[in-house]
């Protein structure tokens, strides 16, 4: 997997106070309500980060089901085992799980196949570990969905490609369909879960996905430090006449 965008112990706080918005809130709901889980199915949450889906998983499952969860960031290992949840976490690559052959009903990938530099072999780790008739949830975004109001479309146009490049692959939903079937797994649903801001509110995906943006675009395609303070500065400065909307694209399919 590469990890374009280091989550250091900074960037995955950031990344926390993103997860607890609203907006994340009810994208955790709406991938609970796709997989339905059954009491005492073995679940593989690919990319935990600092849990909390896992974590619900867990509660669904029950007693005698059983919610694995693998990421490669320690810090963000580090936040998700503070949780009182029964759930077993270790460090692992989508590339390279490390669990035997059929050894789960269902895997759940949520924001991290775009970061992986080869996605075929992802999808065939997902599919060898899925037992015969188990479910693969897959949610990314594709960038090209973004619509972030700006008084400056040109320098929001320049920081969103630069930030594009913390990506392996900013795009994949729209292939994801044809990689899935390549993999052996057939395509059962699709949906849309989109997320839209609107108005002057701090407790939003955007309005925290700032701070990782800014931190991140400095040097990169020729935007500069100064002009990413300029571009978040105007966004705070919007206030009521802020808006922003960006499409996540939720596939399940199933092991065939």
């Amino acid at each position: 997997m590469e990890a374009m965008l280091d989550f250091d112990e900074e960037n995955a706080h950031r990344l926390v106070a993103v997860y607890r918005t609203p907006d994340v809130v009810d994208q955790r709901r709406a991938i609970r309500a796709a997989l339905v889980l059954q009491p005492g199915e073995r679940v593989l949450d690919i990319g935990s980060g600092p849990g909390f889906l896992a974590g619900e998983m867990a509660e669904e499952v029950g007693a005698n089901g059983r919610v694995h969860g693998i990421d490669p960031s320690d810090s963000m290992l580090a936040i998700a085992r503070r949780s009182e949840t029964p759930v077993e976490y270790g460090r692992g690559d989508a590339l390279a799980l490390p669990f035997g052959d059929e050894q789960f009903d269902v895997a759940v990938s949520t924001q991290v196949y775009e970061y992986v530099d080869d996605i075929e072999r992802a999808l065939a780790e997902a599919r060898r570990v899925l037992r015969p008739g188990g479910r693969l949830l897959v949610l990314d975004t594709d960038w090209d969905s973004i619509v972030w109001h700006s008084s400056d479309r040109q320098r929001m146009e320049r920081v969103l490609a630069a930030w594009n490049e913390h990506l392996a692959d900013p795009y994949l939903p729209r292939r994801l369909p044809t990689l899935m079937r390549a993999a052996g797994l057939e395509l059962a649903d699709a949906a849309i879960i989109p997320i839209l801001n609107h108005g002057a509110d701090h407790n939003t995906f955007s309005a925290g996905m700032l701070g990782l943006v800014a931190q991140f675009v400095p040097g990169r395609g020729g935007v500069t430090a100064d002009e990413t303070t300029a571009w978040a500065d105007d966004l705070e400065s919007l206030g009521d006449d802020y808006f922003f909307s960006l499409n996540r694209y939720r596939f399940v399919a199933k092991r065939v």
